[in-house]
């Protein structure tokens, strides 16, 4: 397994934006750093309100500006766990999916050997060539069973 460190991470989207005809601008930088550091999946109104703390003047379109463009760029993805919030996260070369707790909402990502296979075997049985797959199951987690008793 490759581990890309951070210096190298920031050359890569350097080099994304750049061929994009964009700069690696401050804002870009720090809305960049909070979803890679997230630990979890943040909203955009999550990323604005942690953008704020470090950069006052940012504005919560230019959080929705960036993250569309990052997104379209393929440095991060949408995540739509509910139909009322999108979530983003850093684009992982590690393919992952996820649990989502119905009752608060914490997300957890997972890893799945099986889902490999699966590409493999129902791409050769239906004549696709699988690029991607994505797993996510929803239910309760400890917490919130422990509440419901």
């Amino acid at each position: 397994m490759t581990v890309v460190t951070k210096k190298q991470t920031l050359e890569i989207n350097r080099k994304t934006l750049s061929s994009a005809g964009l700069r690696m601008t401050n804002q870009r930088t720090l809305i960049l750093n909070i979803i890679s550091r997230g630990h979890g999946h943040l909203d955009a109104d999550e990323v604005y309100r942690q953008a704020r703390e470090k950069q006052p003047r940012l504005s919560l379109s230019t959080v929705y500006r960036t993250l569309r463009r990052l997104k379209e760029l393929g440095l991060v993805e949408e995540l739509h766990f509910d139909e009322a919030h999108h979530h983003y996260e850093v684009k992982s070369s590690v393919e992952h999916h996820h649990l989502a707790c119905l009752g608060c909402g914490k997300v957890v990502e997972f890893k799945c050997l099986l889902s490999q296979k699966m590409k493999e075997n129902i791409g050769h049985e239906k004549g696709f060539e699988v690029t991607g797959a994505q797993v996510w199951m929803t239910g309760y987690c400890s917490k919130c069973r422990q509440k419901k008793r």
